[in-house]
C-alpha cells in the first residue's frame, strides 16, 4: 500500500488482516474507498462488498485478486465492487482505479470490458458456475475446496441445514452430483 501512500499523502490508510478487520473498520471510520481481496481469511471479498453496499452505499468496493479476471471480475461487478483488479497488474493500475472510483466511476480493465461485451453477445453460452448467485459461489468454492458444511456454516455464522440447503441447489444448478465434481470443476476451471 505504499504506492497509495505517495499518490496520496494526506490520506489516512488502514490494512486489515481479514474479512471481519474490514467490516469493523467499516463502522468506525469514514472511509472514502475500501480496497478488499476476493479470497481472505473469514468472509470472502464478495460478503464484505454485499456489507458495504447494505450499509455504506456510497463507499466505492475495489476488488483485488489473485484469481483471473475473466472468472471473477464480473462476479465482483455483479455484486456491487466499483472495479477489479488483478493482482498481477495492480501495481501499475492500482492508483488509476482508486482514482476512478473515488469519481464515482467503475474501474475494469480492457480484458474485463472484452469479457463484458462478448457476455452480452453470447449470454446463453454461461459456464455452470456463472448461474451461481454470489452466496452460491461462495459456498461452492468453500466446498469445492474440501470445507465441511459445518466449518462452511461456522466460518458464514449461519446454521448447517443453510449450508446443505445451498449445497443441494449449487448441485443442481451445476448438475453435479458430489463434492469431488465440485473440485475437479473448480480445479479445470481455475476457480480455486
Amino acid at each position: 500500500m505504499h504506492i497509495l501512500q505517495e499518490a496520496y499523502p494526506s490520506a489516512f490508510i488502514k490494512e486489515t488482516e481479514d474479512a471481519e478487520e474490514i467490516i469493523k473498520a467499516s463502522l468506525t471510520g469514514d472511509w472514502d474507498v475500501v480496497i478488499c481481496d476476493m479470497s481472505m481469511p473469514g468472509q470472502s471479498g464478495l460478503e464484505v462488498v454485499r456489507h458495504m453496499k447494505q450499509y455504506f452505499p456510497k463507499v466505492p468496493v475495489l476488488m483485488l485478486s489473485m484469481y483471473p479476471e475473466e472468472q471473477y471480475a464480473i462476479r465482483a461487478l455483479r455484486a456491487g465492487a466499483a472495479g477489479y483488479l488483478s493482482k498481477d497488474s495492480a501495481s501499475e493500475e492500482l492508483v488509476k482505479a482508486v482514482g476512478t472510483v473515488l469519481l464515482g466511476r467503475r474501474h475494469i480493465s480492457p480484458d474485463t470490458a472484452a469479457h463484458l461485451l462478448n457476455e452480452l453477445e453470447h449470454g446463453d453460452d454461461k459456464a455452470p458456475h456463472e448461474s451461481l448467485t454470489s452466496r452460491e459461489f461462495v459456498i461452492f468454492q468453500l466446498v469445492s475446496s474440501g470445507k465441511s458444511v459445518s466449518a462452511i456454516a461456522k466460518q458464514l455464522s449461519v446454521a448447517v441445514s443453510t449450508i446443505s440447503t445451498y449445497k443441494t441447489k449449487i448441485f443442481a444448478k451445476m448438475k453435479m452430483k458430489c463434492n469431488a465434481d465440485l473440485t475437479r470443476y473448480a480445479l479445470e476451471n481455475k476457480l480455486m
